[in-house]
């Protein structure tokens, strides 16, 4: 299958081994993977903060650099929403029908890294080995927009040698929540207790707090084939 690295703006600028991971992974199981070099920014952050206008031209360049693609697969299940969700909107408001009948193209064939494998692919084992103890955090919109209900856990759980804990309260929110932790550091900080935003939020308590836990995001576990990760 011929897939498009959707990479993301924070990946590509702060976590690029994630996106060097999510192509190990679909090249170990047999796909072409390219790294469109138009892409650029999805609109999320310009969409959630009342700058929908300017996220139109964002919208019309995702849908012209990734057409042609059989799959385009990101790590960032936040970014993957607001192109299956929200472009379709942009499209609307902007009242132009050559970027809807675009993005209706190009939008459904956008999947975050855990659903493709487990639901277009249908594999749980990439052939991983991760000797290490383990703790799965699942993002806001991973759950609640993309729905990926247990997709990472069963990937994780196929990895070999891995030792997978349960984490209390999975599910609550990091305090991340893009510009919400900007305009409420506060609030964002005290709620912190996948997706690599939230991985830095949650990072940087850890490391604060010197708990000596590093984390990592799905995609660099299931890169993973040795004790030297």
């Amino acid at each position: 299958m011929r897939i498009g690295l959707f990479v993301t703006c924070l990946t590509d600028t702060m976590f690029p081994e994630t996106g060097k991971a999510v192509v190990t992974v679909l090249e170990r199981l047999g796909h072409q993977v390219e790294f469109p070099a138009g892409q650029s920014c999805c609109g999320q952050m310009h969409f959630n903060t009342g700058y929908r206008r300017e996220a139109v031209p964002m919208a019309r360049g995702f849908a012209r650099a990734f057409d042609g693609y059989e799959a385009i697969v990101t790590p960032s299940a936040s970014c993957a929403a607001m192109v299956r969700e929200y472009h379709p909107v942009l499209a609307a408001e902007a009242g132009d029908a050559a970027l809807g009948r675009q993005v209706a193209e190009v939008a459904p064939r956008v999947h975050d890294l855990a659903t493709f494998l487990t639901g277009v692919l249908g594999v749980t084992d990439v052939g991983a080995h991760f000797p290490h103890r383990v703790t799965y955090h699942p993002t806001c919109h991973s759950l609640r927009m993309m729905h990926v209900g247990d997709a990472p856990l069963r990937l994780l759980r196929a990895v070999g040698g891995i030792d997978l804990a349960d984490l209390p309260d999975a599910e609550t929110c990091c305090g991340f929540g893009g510009t919400f932790a900007v305009k409420n550091p506060d609030v964002s900080a005290a709620m912190c207790a996948d997706n690599n935003s939230c991985l830095m939020h949650i990072g940087g308590a850890l490391s604060r707090q010197r708990t000596g836990v590093r984390t990592m995001h799905l995609a660099e576990i299931l890169a993973s084939t040795g004790a030297g990760a």
